[in-house]
């Protein structure tokens, strides 16, 4: 039996030193292994047959091509725009995108765990990254132009280099590693910057230096956004209004049942009021607490409670408003909580696997192996669930691409080609799609009034969409709609088409 008691000062030393933490020589290349492994579980299963989904037309829209940009609502902010741009001026190709950002995040993801070499033992770190880069929204975002998984991996970096700080002092690697990746962070989602700075700058607000390097990084990260919310929105208060009215409004809303079905492969749940079909795809996400509370009981027995504690503090931080907050869920929204939670949970199943190969002792040799194997199962059939996971979401996935890809044909069919307007349900990808503008006279992407669309009409080609046999919107032309296509999940595709800009009837002058 395991007798827990205070270590030793040998010991403390010893779990701190980075020496027997695992060679780095040998650290670097565990961790390119798993990263080559996660971009091959990507290119067989996300990458063949994919599409632009909805958020991403919006984000390589702003980043060049022929297509024009989709409308930019408050919430958004224009770091993935950027990522994406070296790819998007080369090339139109889908899969060159997918297989840029699926590398790129890639060695993103190694860059991000190797800051933690000096703080936790190899063994530690390699078990968090295969935990962290096997779950199933690692794999399905890996290669996806959305900036949740990036904001996890800056959000690992950043809280990396402060607890470096903390322990041994804030040198220019600490002070601009932890300012570029809050900066990096914020750039992406302003909202995660926040969130993570907030428990960073607490920590760090008695190290003048490391504290003016988190904040100069927040505010180089948030300048773009602060710009824009000068200039179109007239300032960045207004502009948060705006964004938490298209979020639902931020205030009291218990999400974590929605955030535990949407694990079941739903990458927007909202509304979530649905059946819940495979509760099993969740065991994992309920067992989490407790797996970081052990963790965070071992690393303090070892040594390292400060950065395991901080790691997980700060875990909390960013998870809080996507878990009580916000009215709906997105499993990826809890990716950078994920990521700084895998420290823990690692240290957890590393000191369990520890005990059951000591309780193979020459008289318990068998106990201990059965221990061992059983430990190797559960981590096996939770890597299945994974892979099955990011199957099937990946399949649903190229089910409403290839929607959007024919419907955009047969509005081509029908004559809407470009430069048109596009305008009714899932207008902005299925305008991406078609290499028209999208237009919405109302909601969050509202751009143009029902006269400026007649007027818009008399010069390109415009089309109403109209999904599932739904009602004529009162702004679209009169007369009996186009139909374009039958799809699975959205049903049919009917278009209203207002006439040719060379039919439309000549206005007499005046005094003709």
């Amino acid at each position: 039996m395991y007798e827990l008691r205070a270590p030793s000062p040998a010991r403390v030393r010893a779990s701190t030193d980075p020496a027997p933490a695992s060679s780095p020589r040998l650290l670097l290349p565990w961790l390119a292994a798993i990263a080559v492994v996660g971009v091959a579980v990507q290119l067989a299963f996300v990458v063949p047959g994919s599409g632009l989904g909805w958020d991403e037309t919006v984000y390589v829209s702003q980043a060049g091509g022929d297509t024009p940009a989709a409308f930019f609502s408050a919430p958004r902010a224009r770091g993935i725009s950027y990522l994406v741009a070296p790819v998007t001026a080369l090339t139109a190709s889908t899969t060159v995108l997918r297989i840029y950002l699926a590398v790129l995040s890639a060695g993103a993801l190694v860059g991000a765990f190797q800051v933690w070499r000096t703080l936790v033992p190899g063994r530690v770190l390699v078990c968090a990254g295969v935990l962290f880069a096997t779950l199933w929204p690692t794999l399905f975002y890996g290669s996806m132009a959305m900036p949740n998984l990036w904001c996890a991996l800056g959000a690992l970096a950043a809280t990396g280099w402060v607890a470096r700080a903390l322990l041994r002092g804030a040198g220019r690697a600490e002070l601009l590693g932890a300012g570029a990746a809050v900066a990096v962070v914020v750039l992406m989602r302003p909202a995660d910057g926040a969130w993570l700075a907030l428990p960073l700058l607490l920590v760090t607000v008695v190290r003048p230096r490391m504290f003016a390097a988190l904040a100069v990084g927040l505010i180089a990260g948030a300048a773009p956004w602060i710009v824009e919310a000068f200039a179109h929105y007239g300032g960045p208060l207004t502009r948060l209004h705006r964004a938490s009215e298209i979020q639902g409004g931020l205030g009291w809303n218990l999400a974590v049942d929605d955030q535990a079905k949407a694990l079941e492969g739903r990458t927007l749940c909202r509304p979530c009021a649905i059946p819940w079909k495979r509760p099993g795809t969740t065991v994992w996400w309920a067992l989490l607490p407790f797996l970081a509370a052990g963790g965070a009981l071992v690393a303090r027995r070892a040594g390292r409670g400060t950065v395991i504690l901080l790691a997980t503090g700060t875990a909390v931080s960013l998870a809080v408003p996507y878990l009580f907050l916000i009215e709906y869920a997105a499993p990826r929204f809890l990716l950078p909580a994920y990521a700084l939670l895998s420290l823990p949970v690692a240290e957890c199943l590393v000191r369990l696997y520890a005990w059951a190969r000591r309780a193979g002792s020459p008289r318990r040799t068998v106990t201990g192996q059965w221990r061992v194997v059983a430990l190797a199962a559960v981590l096996a059939a939770h890597l299945a669930v994974q892979i099955q996971v990011t199957s099937r979401v990946s399949a649903s996935s190229h089910s409403t691409s290839a929607n959007f890809a024919a419907v955009a044909a047969a509005l081509h069919r029908n004559g809407i080609r470009p430069p048109c307007v596009i305008s009714g349900e899932q207008a902005v990808p299925i305008a991406y799609y078609t290499g028209c503008a999208s237009r919405q006279t109302a909601g969050h992407d509202g751009s143009i009034t029902p006269a400026g669309l007649r007027d818009a009409a008399r010069r390109v080609p415009t089309a109403v969409l109209v999904a599932g046999g739904g009602p004529r919107p009162a702004y679209a032309p009169s007369g009996p709609p186009v139909f374009l296509a039958e799809t699975r999940d959205g049903g049919p595709y009917s278009a209203y088409l207002f006439p040719p800009p060379d039919s439309a009837p000549v206005r007499a002058r005046p005094g003709s």
